[in-house]
């Protein structure tokens, strides 16, 4: 049985992320008490097995703070159960919520306190400490929007093959900010940059004349060498820590050129192994 628990940030897309793994075959439940999670497991999941073959369950910040801090005792008791149960995290960066939450005009669901937004987007984020701390995986959606986090759910949660490890290689801007759900993250500003070719500047690492340019460059070729060999050495000591989900984050200057060229040669190198291969250009759009 397939049991994964979606958590994080109010804002961050955790309601994009259920409707999607429904979607994908999920019996979705949306903030259950932590409280009654267990009875949950005991008295409906391991009742009814065909019926809840894959569920999905959303635990918010509604959760009284003591359930939430002693969250990893709810998780040992799930996996006792031979339920192979992951936690997925989903954040923001706070100038995202804030700016979400004044399009929507939402209420936050700590709001009741009386507290101004950012206060209450730093506490609910202090409250959730402990179950961002024991999850699986970490999605950020600072610069997601909704189809590209449906596919992002799709791919790297609903349909990926339960049996191999999940690998996103990712590019992006320095200058947007470095990815938090990154496990790696590699700088190749170094590398020689076509943004300063003028018939080169408007296009990305996706269009060929890019391509050509990075191709015959000694120092991309080693870059590109030198990163196969140590995560074709160390991918697999994740599998063996039983890992599901690892994302490599590559970034250039702006993250258009270089990082995309670099991340697509590394994903065609690893395409042919055992590996869920996920592909995102985070300043394409």
């Amino acid at each position: 049985m397939k049991l994964l628990i979606v958590s994080g940030l109010s804002g961050s897309g955790k309601s994009i992320a259920l409707d999607t793994l429904e979607d994908c075959g999920f019996y979705c439940i949306d903030n259950l008490p932590v409280s009654l999670l267990e009875d949950f497991i005991i008295n409906v999941m391991l009742v009814d097995k065909n019926v809840y073959a894959k569920t999905a369950i959303g635990i918010d910040a509604r959760n009284q703070t003591e359930s939430l801090t002693n969250f990893s005792e709810n998780l040992k008791f799930i996996r006792s159960k031979d339920i192979d149960c992951e936690l997925i995290y989903m954040q923001a960066e706070e100038a995202t919520l804030l700016k979400r939450y004044s399009e929507t005009r939402r209420r936050h669901p700590l709001s009741d306190l009386n507290l101004p937004l950012n206060e209450a987007i730093k506490i609910e984020k202090e409250m959730l400490r402990s179950l961002a701390k024991y999850s699986d995986c970490v999605i950020d959606t600072s610069r997601t929007h909704y189809h590209q986090l449906r596919e992002l759910i799709k791919k790297q949660v609903g349909e990926r093959n339960e049996r191999h490890l999940s690998v996103q290689f990712q590019s992006f801007g320095y200058k947007h900010g470095i990815p938090l759900d990154a496990d790696f993250v590699f700088d190749v500003r170094s590398l020689p940059n076509p943004y300063w070719v003028p018939e080169l500047r408007g296009l990305t690492g996706k269009n060929q004349p890019v391509i050509d340019f990075l191709q015959n460059e000694t120092r991309v070729r080693d870059m590109v060498d030198d990163l196969t060999y140590f995560l074709e050495r160390w991918i697999p000591r994740f599998e063996e820590d039983d890992r599901s989900y690892l994302t490599v984050a590559v970034g250039c200057t702006g993250g258009q050129h270089r990082s995309v060229y670099l991340v697509d040669s590394l994903a065609k190198k690893f395409q042919a192994q055992a590996l869920n291969i996920i592909i995102r250009h985070r300043e394409l759009h």
